[in-house]
């Protein structure tokens, strides 16, 4: 098992950070979405503990494919996602993944430290506008994080994420468990980078607002992830009595006295006279003697496509 705690410094106040975050989160994963890879909010909704009282149960799945590197991608089902289910009591936050993983156990913790300012995030998720070097805030006048920011800014605060991977398959383990780090360190980072790049849009936002503009967002999310192609479901379809008898291999198709639409004579061409007029296909009450059984079909169970 391979356990970190990341460390980010954000400029913001504790009670900014909470309306921060949800913002942060719902917008990101919206941008971060398409048809088939992202992230689907599975529940969303207020939930109580007996310890630490009232707070917010979410979750999601995380669609991955796309993402992994060709050797993961080898040895993972075609349709892959990671669980992440997570119980907020703000300030306090427990996030549960589930990647053929189990529990945390006592090992040694490494501790990575997150500079939002400086540290670089993948290429393809860079934008001018979320550099925070640059980046100065109309609403709140924060911004332009120099070298050395950490140790100068007013307010400030520290966002504690401790994270546990464990991959136990003998000759994958090491790779798996440095690459969900490194994924997570990724998200982590662009993450809080948005929060404080879209300042301006949340700062003014209640806990109310804030939810409201999560669940719009959620479900626009959903929308745009999309539907994964159907899986094959096996069912017991009830067949005539009066069945032509066959081989049990042989396809389970109903009979009819009416001749099927593609043997039908064409309407927009000439008949030849060679042609027949039409199709007699055997009575099938004339073979009620018959003793084979047709084996049940297979149906496609999916649900209904995006338009």
């Amino acid at each position: 098992m391979l356990m970190k705690e990341y460390r980010i410094c954000m400029p913001l106040t504790v009670e900014e950070y909470r309306i921060g975050q949800l913002y942060m989160i719902s917008k990101h994963s919206h941008e971060q979405s398409e048809r088939g890879e992202g992230v689907e909010v599975v529940q969303n909704e207020p939930f109580e503990d007996p310890e630490h009282g009232s707070g917010q149960f979410t979750e999601k799945r995380i669609y991955l494919n796309n993402k992994l590197p060709s050797w993961a991608r080898a040895v993972v089902p075609k349709i892959f996602y990671v669980t992440e289910k997570a119980w907020n009591y703000y300030p306090y936050t427990i996030t549960e993944y589930t990647i053929f993983c189990s529990g945390p156990r006592d090992e040694e913790t490494e501790v990575c430290f997150l500079d939002i300012a400086y540290d670089e995030v993948p290429e393809r998720h860079y934008k001018d506008s979320e550099d925070l070097r640059y980046f100065k805030s109309k609403k709140t006048e924060r911004g332009l994080l120099q070298n050395g920011w950490i140790d100068t800014q007013e307010p400030i605060m520290c966002s504690y994420k401790l994270v546990s991977v464990k991959f136990e398959v003998w000759g994958l383990q090491t790779r798996v468990e440095q690459f969900v780090h490194k994924v997570i360190r990724d998200v982590l980072l662009l993450g809080h980078k948005q929060a404080f790049a879209w300042v301006d849009e949340w700062i003014d936002m209640s806990m109310e607002e804030v939810r409201e503009y999560e669940r719009d967002t959620q479900e626009a999310t959903n929308l745009k992830l999309g539907t994964f192609p159907p899986a094959i479901a096996i069912s017991e379809t009830p067949l005539p009595s009066t069945a032509r008898g066959g081989p049990n291999s042989a396809p389970s198709t109903p009979l009819s006295t009416e001749a099927p639409e593609f043997l039908a004579v064409p309407k927009d061409r000439p008949r030849k006279k060679s042609a027949p007029e039409t199709l007699t296909l055997p009575d099938p009450h004339s073979r009620r003697d018959s003793l084979f059984k047709l084996p049940s079909f297979f149906s496609w169970n999916s649900g209904p496509q995006p338009e």
